[in-house]
């Protein structure tokens, strides 16, 4: 394959990937709005921007072995917690902006749990012992047991969402 098109297989990759965030956010606006039709669009527009993002991403060559996937997770994940998010948090308190400073504050302590549970899995790969996951649906932070409240945001632990 060629540098360009690798480039853009990637390139369309994280337009798909955008987009499909995009119309989930509008999704759940609609709905707030009483506007269901509407949101079931969104719904559909937002999977069928996943299914192009997934086979852009698996054309491009990007999927490895799980071992290889769960090593980049742990690389992605350090990465944000460690270079990306401090400056953003920093540029946001010198800007006065509590509400982006807050929200990158909560993704780099998300990202950095992430990033010890990606090395945990992969530390013990062979592991057939069930486990399971609980998502804070406010700030991503991912816990291994059902807790009282979110150790990053505070958020009840009943509003956890299982895996």
């Amino acid at each position: 394959m060629s540098e360009k098109t690798l480039d853009n297989l990637m390139a369309a990759f994280a337009g798909e990937s955008q987009a499909n965030r995009k119309y989930l956010a509008y999704a759940k606006k609609a709905e707030t709005e009483g506007k269901y039709n509407a949101a079931k669009l969104f719904r559909a527009a937002a999977d069928a921007e996943t299914l192009h993002a997934l086979k852009e991403f698996d054309v491009a060559g990007k999927i490895k072995s799980t071992k290889e996937n769960l090593m980049d997770g742990i690389a992605g994940e350090t990465y944000e917690y460690k270079e990306m998010y401090p400056p953003f948090i920093e540029q946001a308190e010198k800007d006065g902006n509590k509400g982006a400073a807050t929200v990158f504050t909560h993704a780099m302590k998300a990202e950095k749990v992430h990033a010890r549970l990606y090395q945990e899995a992969l530390d013990s790969l062979d592991d057939t012992e069930e486990k399971h996951y609980y998502l804070c649906p406010v700030c991503g932070n991912i816990e291994t047991a059902p807790t009282d409240q979110c150790g990053i945001c505070g958020v009840a632990g009943a509003k956890f969402i299982e895996y």
